[in-house]
C-alpha cells in the first residue's frame, strides 16, 4: 500500500491529465453520468474521497461529514440523483473550502449556482433547485456510496474537470498514471502528425 506522501504525489500528478484519459484507461467503466461542474473551473479537481450516503433531500450527514473534512478530501455525496431539493450551496461550500477540503461530487442538487459558478472551489453535481434540504436524516459517512452509476470507496481518488468526474482505488494508482501518461504521448504524436499533414489512420477511442 502506499503511504501519504506517495499517495499525495500521485493525487497531484493526475491533476495535470484531463478525465477521459484516465477513463479511457480504466477500460472505460468507471465515471459519473450526469454530473456537470457549477463552478468556474481552472484545472482538475483531485483529491481523496470522503463518502456521504443521505436520504433524498437531506444533508444532516453531510453537515457531519464536513467536521470531519481533512486537507484533500474531495466530499463524495451519494444523494440518491434526487433533484429535488438541494443538498448543499454557498455556506457549505464555503465551510468546506476553509477546511481545505478539495471539492464536492454531489448525485443530487445544490443551491446558490450564481454564487458557485463565481468561484473555483470545484462542485460537481446534477442541478440547482431554490428549494432547501431536510436535516432530519438518516445518513452515513465513509461507506461505499453511488454517484451518477459511479461506485466509490472512502479513500479512492477522485478526480473532476470539464467532461466529468471519474474514481478509481489507490491500489493501482500508479500504474494506471503510467498507462494515461504514456497514452497522452501517444495522442500528442498524433495532434502533430494532423498539424504537419501526414496523419493517415483513424485513431479508435
Amino acid at each position: 500500500m502506499a503511504d501519504a506522501v506517495q499517495v499525495s504525489e500521485l493525487i497531484q500528478a493526475f491533476r495535470a491529465f484531463g478525465t477521459p484519459l484516465i477513463s479511457d484507461n480504466l477500460a472505460r467503466v468507471p465515471g459519473a453520468v450526469g454530473l456537470r461542474p457549477f463552478h468556474r473551473v481552472s484545472g482538475a479537481m483531485a483529491g481523496r474521497a470522503l463518502t456521504v450516503r443521505t436520504r433524498e433531500g437531506d444533508n444532516q450527514f453531510i453537515h457531519r461529514a464536513l467536521d470531519l473534512v481533512r486537507p484533500g478530501d474531495v466530499v463524495v455525496v451519494d444523494g440518491c440523483g434526487y433533484e429535488g431539493r438541494a443538498l448543499i450551496g454557498e455556506i457549505m461550500t464555503s465551510v468546506a473550502a476553509s477546511r481545505g477540503a478539495a471539492g464536492f461530487v454531489v448525485d443530487g442538487a445544490v443551491r446558490d449556482s450564481g454564487a458557485l459558478g463565481k468561484g473555483t472551489f470545484p462542485c460537481f453535481a446534477r442541478s440547482a433547485i431554490h428549494l432547501g434540504p431536510y436535516k432530519d436524516g438518516p445518513g452515513a459517512i465513509n461507506v461505499p456510496v453511488c454517484v451518477g452509476g459511479m461506485l466509490v470507496h472512502p479513500g479512492d481518488i477522485v478526480v473532476g474537470d470539464e467532461d466529468g468526474v471519474v474514481a478509481f482505488p489507490v491500489a493501482g494508482a500508479a500504474e494506471l498514471l503510467a498507462a494515461v501518461k504514456a497514452q497522452e504521448a501517444r495522442e500528442a504524436e498524433i495532434m502533430l502528425s494532423i498539424r504537419e499533414n501526414r496523419y493517415q489512420g483513424a485513431y479508435a477511442r
